[in-house]
This record gives C-alpha cells, sequence and structure tokens, in this order.
C-alpha cells in the first residue's frame, strides 16, 4: 500500500465509512500505526537502490514523523519478535538531548508512533532504544563526531544537519559507520541552510530527495501558527527556507549573500526624502520575453550624505507587452506617489520614454543609457548593503533571489536579472547620484 492520503483527502464521508466498514476489528486496530496509509507522499521513502534519503521541508512540514517511520519499518519485522530489515541503527542530531527529546520522546517521536507490543524501550545508561526483537537504536551527537568510531550500523536517522556545526565532520564519521548488512541506508530530516555539507549530499548520485513546505501539513498544524509565521516570514528569503524548504546558496563571489539580505530587513521610514521607480525593459515588448524590471525604493537623505539611507518598497515586476509593464509602472508610480520614474533605454530607445508617455504624459522621466557591465553598475548598490544602508520591507523574494545569484563573474540565474538591474537604477538615482554631487570632501565623494 502507497500513501492514503490523497485518497482520504478526496473521499467522500460515504466513500470512508463503507472502507471502514469492511475492516476486520484486528485491521481497524491496526489501521492507526500503518503509516503508509496515512502519509503525506514527502513523507514515504522513494523507489530504487538509494543510500540517503534527503527529507527537506520547512519548519512543521512533517518530517520528523517520516523519519520516525523510517526507522519503524527497517526494525520492525512482520510480528513484534521477527528480525527486520536493519538491527543497528544510529540515531544523530545535534546533542544528545535534541535527539532524546525530538526523535526518540517527542509527539513525532520514534516512541510515539510504536504501536504497544512493537514500543521500544529506553535505556538511559546506554542512551539505546531496544526493540522486542533485539533491535537497537543508539543517540549520538554532532559536537562530539569521534563518538561515531568504533560502532558500526546498518541504517541511521540524521536530523536537522544543516544547523550542526560540526556537521561536515559528523557527517564523515557516519558514512565510516554505516557499513553492517547487504546494503546499509540513512535518512536525513532537515530544514535546509546553505552548508556544503548539505550542498554535497544533494549532488551525490545516491541521494534520493521529497521536499514540502510547511503548509503541506497544514492539518496538524495550528492555524494562528500558520497565520503568524506567513504573515512574518512568507514574503521573504527566510520564509523561503523556513517555510518553503528551499536551499538558498550563495554563489562564489557573490555580490549579496544571505547574510546581508538578513540583514536588511526593517521597517518603513518615519519620512522619506525622495521616492523613485526604476525601470529595467525586456529586450522586446513580446509576451514571452524576459519579465520588466519594476522597483520602487525610497530614500532618505537628510543630513551627512554618510547616513543617508534607501529602502526597497515594492518589487512591481511584471511579464507582458510593453502596454502592460509601462502601465504596471505607471501604477506603481501613482501608488506610492513617487517623485521619478527612471528607466534604461538602451535596448528599447526612444520606444521606452514614448510606452511610459503614452500612459502618462507628465510622468517626470530620467532615461539612462547603461556605459557600464551590469557587474560595474551593481557593486557600488552592494556596498550600501554591506554597510547596512538599504531594508526591504518585504514581499520582495523574487528580488532577492536574483540578488544571490549575481556575482563578480556575473548572473548566474536563468534569463536576465531584469529585477536586480531595475533596483541597480533605483538605488543609483536615489542615493548614489545626488551623494556624488553633495559629498563635500572629494574623498567621500569618491565612495560613490
Amino acid at each position: 500500500m502507497r500513501s492514503g492520503a490523497g485518497w482520504l483527502a478526496s473521499a467522500t464521508q460515504e466513500q470512508i465509512d463503507a472502507f471502514l466498514e469492511g475492516l476486520s476489528d484486528e485491521a481497524l486496530l491496526a489501521l492507526p500505526w500503518i503509516f503508509e496509509f496515512w502519509a503525506l507522499p514527502h513523507q514515504l521513502p522513494p523507489d530504487g537502490a538509494w543510500r540517503t534519503w534527503l527529507i527537506m521541508g520547512g519548519r512543521g512540514a512533517g518530517k520528523t514523523r517520516a523519519g520516525a517511520e523510517w526507522v519503524r519499518s527497517m526494525v520492525e519485522g512482520d510480528r513484534p519478535g521477527d528480525p527486520g530489515r536493519a538491527r543497528r541503527v544510529a540515531l544523530v542530531g545535534e546533542t544528545q538531548d535534541q535527539v532524546r527529546e525530538v526523535m526518540v520522546f517527542g509527539d513525532s517521536g520514534i516512541l510515539a508512533c510504536s504501536p504497544p507490543d512493537r514500543r521500544p524501550s529506553w535505556n538511559a545508561t546506554r542512551r539505546t532504544l531496544i526493540w522486542p526483537n533485539g533491535a537497537e537504536a543508539q543517540v549520538f551527537s554532532a559536537h562530539d563526531p569521534d563518538s561515531l568510531r568504533g560502532p558500526q550500523f546498518d541504517a541511521a536517522w540524521v536530523d536537522e544537519l544543516a544547523k550542526w556545526k560540526r556537521a561536515e565532520d559528523t557527517w564523515d564519521m557516519l558514512q565510516f559507520a554505516l557499513r553492517l548488512g547487504s546494503h546499509p541506508q540513512q535518512v536525513v530530516t532537515t530544514t535546509p541552510q546553505n552548508v556544503g555539507v548539505l550542498k554535497a549530499i544533494i549532488r551525490n548520485p545516491s541521494t534520493v530527495m521529497t521536499h514540502a513546505p510547511t503548509e503541506a501539513n497544514r492539518a496538524y498544524l495550528a492555524q494562528t501558527f500558520l497565520d503568524e509565521v506567513y504573515r512574518r516570514y512568507g514574503n521573504g528569503i527566510k520564509g523561503a527556507q523556513e517555510l518553503d524548504g528551499r536551499l538558498i546558496e550563495d554563489i562564489e563571489g557573490a555580490l549579496w549573500t544571505m547574510a546581508m539580505l538578513e540583514q536588511a530587513k526593517g521597517s518603513r521610514p518615519a519620512r522619506l526624502s525622495r521616492i523613485v521607480v526604476a525601470v529595467d525593459p525586456p529586450v522586446s515588448g513580446k509576451e514571452t520575453s524576459d519579465e520588466c524590471g519594476i522597483v520602487v525604493f525610497g530614500a532618505v537623505t537628510e543630513g551627512p550624505v554618510q547616513d543617508w539611507r534607501g529602502v526597497v518598497l515594492e518589487d512591481a515586476t511584471v511579464r507582458g507587452s510593453a502596454t502592460e509593464w509601462a502601465r504596471a509602472a505607471i501604477e506603481a508610480f501613482h501608488r506610492h506617489g513617487a517623485d521619478r520614474m527612471v528607466a534604461e533605454v538602451n535596448q528599447g530607445g526612444e520606444l521606452v520614454a514614448d510606452m511610459l508617455r503614452q500612459v502618462d504624459p507628465l510622468v517626470p522621466l530620467t532615461c539612462v543609457h547603461a556605459t557600464k557591465g551590469k557587474v560595474a553598475r551593481a557593486e557600488p548598490v552592494a556596498a550600501l548593503y554591506e554597510q547596512g544602508r538599504i531594508i526591504h520591507l518585504g514581499g520582495v523574494t523574487r528580488l532577492e533571489e536574483q540578488m544571490l545569484q549575481m556575482g563578480r563573474q556575473g548572473f548566474v540565474g536563468k534569463g536576465s536579472p531584469d529585477r536586480v538591474d531595475a533596483l541597480v537604477w533605483a538605488a543609483t538615482e536615489a542615493l548614489l547620484e545626488p551623494a556624488r554631487w553633495r559629498a563635500p570632501d572629494p574623498r567621500v565623494r569618491s565612495l560613490y
């Protein structure tokens, strides 16, 4: 039997009643413990001769339950005393306390998932679970990689590997220890972080992966929790990582890093000196062309130049015809009460200005020509982020994803970095250009 969760979600009450009435008393009593019937698709191991099953997902996505049930499936036999496929299991977490409280005794841990006649006993002295059939699972801490020297296993469950301080050393020691049986396997349950060991596991051809966002397990989560975390984090890079369970990487030579963008989170200043809308048009005006980057940027330009600050108010980027992106840009301009629009005209020349003025003939418009490459234009703006002088209000996840793919060797993502280009034009117009002329000291002016 594979997952019954999809059938349960779509079945009528009459169908469910008929199914339950057709079960024997023994089958009805066993049903709560048959995880394959209740599991969500990402909680079931993929087919194939894999060595590592990586379950990557958002907070509360059901990763712990999947790991605990996989351990059950490995150690349990057909009857309580029968041997399973594995007899020696390693349970590895960041600390021994976390393994015990989450993986063993937790609400979704091994003990909570085990039926009474197959529930293992806990030996606190040995930090070991012992099943009725003799199988054992031993607890290990990632703070002590050398504790994995000597023991050997035919299965392992690794939890929240991405946050371990000594992840690479511990992972390596576990691989040497996973050597019993004809085909030793391990499951890794983790919310992703940009760490080398996780990326190496993903690239390994013997790894298979399932993935799910927090939202996938909403039936078992408090609605107030979901409302709060999606409200606070759902529109940012942290939400992409912690809720969507996506791996957000820093590229080599990145102009912007995850740490810089996390630092950039903030609230809107009480008063803005200037608001600029920047437009980076696609090469053509066809609906199938690249997106038209549209970014709304506010600036506080009072006091000394070195105290000036910027804020990304909105990423209003759209894909569509020239008329559609021009209308979207003008609407963003009026929505924010902007002071000026700046548009790159390298590709479309006067047609870009003509399209915008067809929508609003009176829009204050500055047309700019790119005389430097994208990286050279972006570096001064990236420097402002390094100094903590630009903040994001939220709702700009796709812009931030493009920023993380802009390196000193160019853009490594797909298509054109239209959103980043618009951001660079906006920040340059609102902060950098005025600073160049207002800085009283030429040495300060040269920084811009």
